[in-house]
Formats: C-alpha cells, structure tokens, sequence
C-alpha cells in the first residue's frame, strides 16, 4: 500500500510537471535538434554564399588579418574587434566586429589570401536566431531563467519517468511496442520506450543546461564541491601613454607559454584593463576551448594558463558539458542520435497529454488512475 501511494505522488509529480512545462520543453528540444549539426550547415551556407576556400601551405598570421579587417572597416571607426576565431576543421576565419548597439558583424577572411569573403550581422544568421530561441526563447536573460528552470523540470520528468517505467516489473516488456493493440495502448507504449530510451540523455542534457543558463550560481557551487580553486580574475596593468602589443606578439607569447597547442578562438578586451584570452587546443582536447591562456594586452605578461591536461576536477566537469550537451563525446553516432533525442520531448508531450485527456475523459468520480493503461 505504502509503494503505491509513493508511485501515485511519483505520477501526479511527473503528469503535471509534464503539462506545465512540455511546450517549453518541445521549443527546446526541437532546436536543439537543429543545433546538433549548427556549425557543419552554418559553414556550408556560408562557403555556398561566400564562396569556397582553397587551403595553401602557407596561412597569413592572425595579426595581418585583423588589420586587413580593420583598413576595410576603417568608415566604422566604432565597430571594435571582440574576436578571431580559427576553429579547428574550418578553413576560413571569422572575425568579429562589436558595434555599438552590442550587435555583432562577422566577417568571413580567407587565411591564406587575405581577401575578405563576405559579412552578415551575427543576429540575424538563421543558427543564431534559433541558438537564441532555444537558449532564452527570444525573450533576454528572462528567457534565460525560464529555460533553465524549464531544464531544471526536465531533470525531474526524467527521474519520475524512470521511476514509473513498467520495465521494472517485465524488463523486455518496458521495451515492447503492441502495434496491434487499442490506440491507447499503443499511444502509451510509445510514450513508455521513447521516455526509457531518452531518459538518461534528456536527464543529462537537461542538467547541463541548467548549469549554463545559471551559470554564475552554479559554478562557484560546482568548483566547491569538488574543492577546485576557482581561477582567478585577472586583468591589464594600464600603462599610460603605451599602446597595447600588436596580436601577432601576444600570439607568440601565449605559444610559449602553453607550447603544441593550436590556436582557435582570441577574446581581444572590451575595456582598458582587459586582458587578451586566447582559445587553444591540445592534441588529446575534444573540445576547441578546454585550454586558454590570459596575457596582459600591454606587456605581454602571461596572467593565467589553462591547461586541460592537468586540470582539477571542477575544470574537468565544466569542460565536459559541451560533449554531453551537444552529443560529440562518440563523435557522428551520438550526434545522430542526438538529432532524436532532441524530439523525444515533442513525441513524450503529445503521447502524455492523450493520455491525460482519456484519464479525464474515462475517470469516474471516487476512482484512482493507474500509471499505466490496463
């Protein structure tokens, strides 16, 4: 009697969280599906629109191609760059520019030439408007919040549909679909495996998620519990009257300060104190980010090194979000896969709210509904 009580709590958990935050979950899901493969069809527009790269033996230095940016530019004296990104895999470079209304204008420069290939507003790019809606629904950093409680709900229909899977008592069973059986059958067999089969992912996904869009709560509790320090904020000694080092220079002393790595995102400062954060990848990196290092942007001085191979436990959790939200931690199958997971919550929201609408339909007054169809 006990055990049944819990599992009614345990289904009246799971329905109405279900129905309060499926819609979300559904918008959520499906652009992530969307996302999974955002840069290999974001880069296929962009050489389809802007032409294709070559690759040469030879790439111009990240320096020159900056000022070549910045000479093309020069009617904008307003639009500042904020980044160079040399994403490992991709032949041509993006440069961003920082305008003042705090858009973005990327700019498309083939390395080994030089030549500028195009430019659009970051905005206005398919994948960044559907990043944007599945990040924060279009909505700001309020959008934020509510996706990332939304995610914090997925956790929870996760656990509680795990809990209520018929598997526990039939194993095979909980894996069965009776094609031939009543529509409400079937309807609820498809909501059975489709939630067993996602439920780890969808729970891992969602967790993630919530980190990220919380992210200044939760990492300083993630770096406590694993008794990680917390890198410290660093930052430019001004020095009056001196010009920052040209990039090129701080390039070269970023290689020696983390040597064999490749380059492939430069955060240049947005204020007089700031220090350049340069983006690197080492051999066994899965990810372009895992390592960085900080340099003040007038001397030179090497500030922080981050290195992911000696990196403490809460540095190891933060950076392995990207492969488990994304997929990539098995490379071309888990993202596949990946593509269904994300519209796992579309099929779980139509299939549960059929069966909350014959649960209301057929339930008699004074009656308990079972978590299952008889």
């Amino acid at each position: 009697m006990k055990s049944l009580k819990i599992r009614n709590v345990v289904f009246s958990v799971h329905r109405y969280v279900g129905l309060v935050v499926g819609l979300i979950l559904v918008i959520v899901g499906l652009t992530g599906s969307l996302l999974v493969f955002q840069h290999e069809m974001d880069d296929w527009a962009i050489q389809q629109r802007f032409g294709q790269v070559i690759p040469q033996e030879q790439r111009l230095s990240p320096g020159t191609l900056v000022k070549t940016v910045k000479t093309a530019y020069a009617d904008y004296p307003d639009w500042k760059v904020g980044q160079v990104q040399m994403i490992s895999g991709r032949e041509f470079y993006t440069i961003r520019l920082n305008r003042p209304d705090e858009t973005q204008w990327e700019v498309f420069v083939n390395p080994y030439t030089g030549k500028i290939m195009g430019d659009r507003q970051r905005e206005t790019a398919l994948f960044s408007r559907v990043l944007a809606l599945h990040y924060e629904l279009l909505a700001g950093n309020i959008g934020t919040k509510i996706v990332g409680i939304a995610a914090l709900f997925l956790c929870i229909l996760s656990i509680t549909g795990t809990m209520l899977w018929s598997g526990w008592r039939k194993f095979f069973l909980g894996f069965k679909i009776k094609w031939n059986a009543h529509p409400k059958r079937v309807n609820y067999d498809i909501h059975k495996v489709a939630g067993i089969v996602t439920a780890g992912f969808l729970a891992a996904i969602a967790f993630t998620g919530f980190c990220w869009n919380f992210y200044d709560q939760t990492t300083p509790l993630i770096y406590a519990a694993t008794f990680t320090p917390k890198p410290p904020e660093v930052q430019s000694t001004v020095i009056p009257g001196n010009p920052p080092l040209g990039l090129d220079e701080i390039i070269a002393r970023s290689n020696t300060a983390l040597p064999g790595a490749a380059n492939t995102f430069i955060n240049l400062p947005t204020k007089p104190d700031g220090a350049v954060e340069i983006y690197k990848k080492l051999p066994k990196d899965t990810e372009d980010f895992n390592s960085s290092v900080k340099l003040d942007q007038y001397s030179g001085k090497v500030l922080a090194v981050t290195d992911s191979r000696v990196a403490g436990l809460g540095d190891r959790i933060l950076n392995s979000f990207t492969p488990i939200h994304y997929g990539t931690f098995g490379g071309l199958p888990t993202r596949i896969f990946y593509v269904f997971v994300g519209l796992a919550p579309t099929i779980l929201m139509i299939t549960g709210l059929v069966m909350w609408w014959l649960r209301r339909k057929l339930k008699k007054p004074g009656a308990i509904a079972s978590a299952a169809p008889e």
